[in-house]
């Protein structure tokens, strides 16, 4: 007896569903500590300013935008995954 090869179609088949929720289960780990990262940044940031430091405004708000990347980023893995 000979199989019937897969399709390409079905071999990229979508992950079985405990593992997408593994998966997301990471990912909704990962939000929550880049969401703390980017509280912290903020409060420290505005500490310094209103202690009269202005210099870490632009690292903090960089390092925010990094932040806000990687949710992006996890967002459109997010979707790549649902379909």
């Amino acid at each position: 007896m000979t199989r019937a090869q897969p399709s390409p179609r079905q071999a990229v088949d979508r992950p079985p569903r405990r593992k997408r929720l593994d998966i997301l289960n990471g990912m909704l780990l990962l939000v929550v500590l880049i969401n703390i990262l980017q509280l912290w940044l903020f409060t420290t940031t505005v500490h310094a300013t209103l202690g009269g430091d202005a210099d870490p405004v632009w690292p903090a708000g960089l390092a925010s935008l990094a932040c806000l990347g990687l949710n992006v980023g996890l967002l459109w893995y997010l979707r790549r995954l649902d379909r």
